[in-house]
């Protein structure tokens, strides 16, 4: 078991023997484990406080709901799934409208859980999937590699109403690239899906921007789903710019950088096997103790703006753009009811500017992912022929 504390910011613990937030579906999921009880959902609605934000034309809360790890941690911890459909059903009543699911998370199950959580609130909330993974469509066998046939997109789809039980998906997305279809393909198969209603809007995860350009002239996109936290800022080079000059709104995924923005690690954790920051570079004991200077610049603005960590990092990246939407995930009831409460810390722009100069003084050594899962980030489709 990894190494625990605490602190008076109520800082988050890890049973790390469950896992982490996997990067990739293809690598596994994780739970986060706390002292803390549950709250129950009390069947009142909370003030619906926590705000809206724009997705291209999609209007959704401020803060959305990861529900990837809801069916399984790692192979190793099967959560209560009443208490996930109560915890779908808590963020609701809290002003949750964005809920963030995917084939591959299960596989199939999540959306699953997903489909029950809402099915009492299903046209007052957005619902995101995702496809593109080579999973069989009917046993949900993972298999080597992607596939974004248009055909097969249109069979994955079906499968994902079902599950999900729905007639349509709010957002869909395609998961990663596939290095074998134009994505003009991929976009014409999604607009027969609008024409007939059962898709919304959609976006893409990962991609290459050359391939994000030509995905949005073919078929407007709404959003791209990417890496980006405190932790890792790659896409503030391009893909941040690209999303504003075309209008398309930006969904964080990992956005407390798989744990480490809680305050859950420091230089004695060690992950356990399965957890996939085992295996990340920027996690190893050579470089874990340079990254940590970047949580107790966290910690130390955390406690300044009256706010935990995780709540800091949150609101950082919601005060970057107004159309930035994070989809912290967690199986914990206090976790999911602290982090959407990151949108009451606010930062004047000496603050932001303060703020971003502090975090930018780490620089963070090592890879945000082992090789075998950044082979599927920034690829570009081929050229339609």
């Amino acid at each position: 078991m990894a190494s625990e504390r605490k602190n008076k910011l109520g800082r988050r613990s890890f049973l790390l023997s469950a896992g982490a937030l996997s990067a990739t579906p293809l690598l596994g999921c994780t739970a986060t484990q706390s002292s803390a009880k549950p709250a129950a959902s009390s069947g009142t609605p909370a003030p619906k406080a926590i705000g809206r934000r724009s997705l291209g034309s999609l209007e959704v809360s401020s803060v959305g709901l990861g529900v990837q790890n809801m069916s399984r941690t790692y192979q190793t911890t099967v959560p209560s799934r009443p208490e996930m459909l109560n915890i779908i059903r808590t963020a609701h009543d809290r002003g949750v409208t964005f809920f963030d699911a995917a084939e591959a998370y299960g596989p199939h199950e999540v959306e699953r859980i997903l489909g029950e959580g809402v099915a009492p609130f299903r046209d007052k909330v957005v619902i995101a999937s995702k496809f593109g993974w080579n999973i069989d469509l009917e046993t949900g066998e993972r298999r080597p590699g992607l596939n974004s046939r248009p055909e097969r997109i249109k069979l994955a789809a079906e499968g994902m109403l079902k599950r999900l039980s729905t007639d349509r998906i709010d957002l869909l997305y395609q998961h990663r690239v596939d290095p074998e279809v134009p994505i003009e393909d991929v976009a014409g198969a999604v607009k027969d899906l609008m024409a007939q209603g059962k898709v919304l809007h959609w976006g893409l995860s990962e991609m290459g921007p050359k391939t994000l350009r030509r995905a949005h002239a073919a078929l407007p996109v709404s959003a791209v789903q990417n890496e980006y936290s405190m932790l890792w800022r790659g896409p503030e080079a391009v893909i941040i710019p690209l999303c504003e000059e075309l209008g398309i709104g930006f969904v964080p995924w990992s956005p407390l950088g798989v744990g480490f923005l809680t305050g859950a690690i420091d230089a004695n954790t060690r992950f356990a096997p399965g957890d996939i920051r085992g295996v990340e570079s920027r996690f190893s004991p050579e470089n874990l103790p340079h990254n940590l200077a970047l949580i107790e610049r966290v910690k130390r603005w955390a406690e300044r703006k009256r706010a935990t960590p995780a709540q800091l990092a949150l609101a950082w990246l919601m005060a970057q753009k107004p159309w930035i939407v994070p989809i912290p995930g967690t199986t914990q009831m206090a976790h999911m009811l602290e982090n959407i409460r990151a949108v009451d810390v606010r930062f004047s722009p000496a603050e932001l500017a303060e703020l971003n100069n502090t975090i930018s003084e780490v620089e963070i050594r090592g890879a945000r992912l082992p090789e075998q899962a950044l082979v599927f980030s920034g690829v570009e489709a081929p050229l339609k022929k």
